[in-house]
């Protein structure tokens, strides 16, 4: 399902994920809208979002518009990118398809990443799941 800039997708009768697009910056403004988003999806289930620390993430606005729709804010704690599985993730995009490729225009280049994301779980599974195991040392 797409909402705006937010692709939704159903996994299992209790599981949903969001895929929020974005091609500026990350703020409190773009996090509110996200947030304002999945509130009016009419899911009527809890939303639980995991978030790293960054600034924008634990602003005022943003912790207290989710409190006001109902949304629980996660936050990892600091300086654990162990426990950050998305880090490794954009880590493993950058290495496949981002470094020593040169892309004409900005729609090839979302294409690359698009494709390789759309991919990741078919024909490069092998490396992704030595990637993002959790079983690591705290």
């Amino acid at each position: 399902m797409q909402y705006g800039q937010c692709t939704v997708e159903h996994l299992n009768s209790s599981l949903y994920y969001a895929t929020p697009t974005n091609e500026t910056y990350i703020n409190s403004e773009s996090l509110w809208q996200l947030l304002f988003k999945l509130a009016n999806l009419g899911l009527n289930k809890p939303i639980v979002i995991v978030l790293d620390n960054a600034r924008t993430q634990k602003c005022k606005l943003v912790q207290n518009y989710a409190i006001s729709v109902g949304i629980q804010l996660c936050y990892l704690p600091c300086d654990s990118p162990q426990l950050n599985l998305i880090e490794r993730f954009c880590k493993f995009i950058r290495n496949e398809c981002l470094y020593s490729n040169y892309y004409a225009n900005f729609a090839d280049f979302k294409a690359a990443i698009y494709n390789c994301i759309a991919t990741a779980n078919t024909d490069k599974q092998k490396k992704l799941n030595t990637l993002l195991t959790l079983e690591f040392q705290i």
